[in-house]
């Protein structure tokens, strides 16, 4: 029986080069995985690679926010607005357990660049344009009722705000549950595998690629009827390894944010605020800690571990004494950060802030079909309408998607509103094996309909270690049923726990990485690899300057 873990990898490459698949998908970002589910949900024998793990590039490197858009009404651009908007909307309906509304507070100030009237014209075109329920509809609060949200806010030249929903998630996990779907629904999916060079049919087409295992250096060639390079900022990298596309090229515009724990910046409201160069900028709060972001800037540097320099953390620092003056910061106030590449279309003439999101599909002579742009809340439908291109050159235009109504694993609930009242009445009984009932919660929170499947591993966790149950579950899920490799898959993008809750990370890091290895089988070089990324990585979030 196939498995979506490292013993279930270990089959698939086995019999991989025997396979002939119809749609092969580089790149295992939200993106990729979101084509991977809507081909094999119309049939089609699906297969996708990726170079790190999944969601270890953008996306999960993203202001965390299934958002409908709302800078881009300022910049005209209705038709995304209302697309990304819909989107929202599915998203949260598919998967309530990673998506969750959250009211977003848009203060106006009198030298500000949004004023009262046209903040309420705009968040009531935004409302139609995204097609908002009744009960999330745009508000708008004057001083008093906007400082009783906000008490943090700059009170000079404060007029009021407007009072709107967006859709808090966690970018990671998102594309780790599409992922699950669809390895769910039939498709093979490797993490850890770089595609190296592309083959050719006697027509010249593109027919398949050798893949390089990264753990053991093993090389295997893998044939599809369509190639799909959907790999975000390496786009162009791996257009280059077929055929030059003439007149495309991408912006790489690097997007930073900045972890403040919640005792030093007591922030009880998600504010969106303008600075004084005239950007966007979000803070929120999220169990008990602040993050605040993003920038907006041309990047040339590496692509793998994106840079954060003094200046990126200065200019957010800048930004929350601008809005929130009350507040003191200084550098050492940061627990952690995260760096972040957006592909973006080049447009001549255009800076970073005004590039549109908009995405952008384009096949080369060979058949090489590319996805570049987009938004993370506009995954679906990016995907859906990369499948209708593949479905009909294979001649299947009669399979359409179905993703819009599909639950993604975790989210088999009959109303999102469910969700709530599911963590409410399972934690309890949860707490009973042995965990605390604020990790039942977690569990129930994260995992959601999961939840049963994470607990089942009761059975099996092994009694040499100081490990927490709670720890003990979550990691043999991950590494069984999410195919979770290394503990930075497990500590950054299974958890979240490096940049939400560093302290938690280094209190069990040993443990776990000695419990990984037990379980996984590592010799001492191995561990001791596995060991060396991840303090990289944590450096990564925490020291680097």
């Amino acid at each position: 029986m196939k498995s979506f873990s490292f013993t279930g990898r270990r089959e698939l490459l086995g019999r991989i080069e025997n396979e002939q698949y119809d749609v092969i998908i580089i790149g295992g970002g939200i993106t990729g995985t979101g084509i991977a589910l809507d081909c094999v949900t119309r049939g089609l024998k699906t297969l996708l690679i990726e170079m790190q793990d999944f969601a270890a590039g953008t996306s999960s490197r993203s202001t965390k926010l299934v958002h409908g858009g709302l800078r881009y009404l300022k910049q005209f651009e209705v038709g995304m607005v209302a697309e990304v908007g819909k989107e929202r909307e599915v998203v949260y309906r598919n998967a309530p357990h990673v998506t969750h509304p959250e009211w977003m507070l848009l203060p106006i100030y009198r030298e500000g660049t949004f004023g009262k009237y046209s903040t309420s014209l705009g968040l009531k075109v935004y409302d139609f344009l995204a097609g908002v329920k009744k009960k999330e509809r745009r508000r708008m609060l004057s001083v008093q009722e906007a400082l009783r949200k906000e008490p943090l806010l700059n009170r000079k030249g404060l007029l009021g705000a407007g009072y709107y929903v967006e859709y808090r998630t966690d970018d990671a996990r998102l594309t780790i549950e599409v992922a699950k779907s669809a390895f769910e629904n039939g498709a093979d999916l490797l993490n850890y595998a770089k595609a190296e060079t592309f083959t050719y049919d006697a027509d010249g087409k593109v027919s398949g690629l050798y893949v390089k295992e990264l753990f053991s250096g093993e090389r295997y060639l893998v044939r599809g009827g369509k190639i799909i390079n959907a790999t975000g900022p390496w786009v162009e990298d791996v257009i280059g390894m077929d055929r030059s596309i003439e007149g495309k090229s991408l912006f790489h515009s690097k997007g930073v944010h900045i972890v403040i724990d919640g005792g030093k910046f007591p922030l009880h409201q998600a504010v969106y605020f303008d600075t004084p160069d005239g950007r966007m900028v979000f803070a929120i709060p999220r169990n008990g800690k602040t993050y605040v972001g993003t920038t907006d800037t041309e990047y040339h540097s590496d692509l793998l571990h994106p840079e954060i320099t003094e200046e990126d953390k200065q200019y957010l620092l800048a930004s929350i004494a601008f809005m929130f003056p009350e507040v003191q910061l200084g550098l050492d106030d940061i627990e952690s950060s995260w760096a972040g590449v957006r592909p973006l279309i080049r447009q001549e003439g255009k800076g970073p802030s005004e590039i549109s999101r908009k995405d952008e599909i384009w096949t080369s002579d060979t058949g090489l079909i590319t996805i570049a742009g987009g938004k993370l809340t506009g995954y679906r439908k990016m995907a859906e309408t990369v499948t209708d291109m593949v479905c009909e050159q294979l001649g299947k235009q009669s399979a359409k998607s179905v993703t819009k109504r599909l639950k993604l694993s975790g989210g088999d609930f009959g109303q999102p509103e469910d969700y709530k009242r599911f963590i409410h009445e399972r934690a309890e009984d949860i707490a009973k094996m042995g965990v605390s009932l604020v990790d039942a919660r977690s569990i129930l929170a994260t995992y959601g309909t999961n939840a049963d499947s994470v607990i089942r591993y009761a059975d099996q966790v092994l009694d040499e270690t100081d490990l927490p149950l709670s720890i003990k579950l979550t990691l043999h899920y991950a590494i069984n049923e999410e195919m979770a490799l290394t503990p930075a898959d497990y500590f950054i993008r299974r958890t979240g726990a490096v940049l939400f809750d560093i302290d938690w990370v280094n209190k069990w890091k040993h443990e776990v990485v000695e419990y990984m290895a037990g379980l996984m089988g590592w010799s001492p070089e191995e561990k001791e690899k596995h060991w060396g990324e991840l303090e990289a990585r944590i450096w990564e979030a925490v020291e680097s300057k």
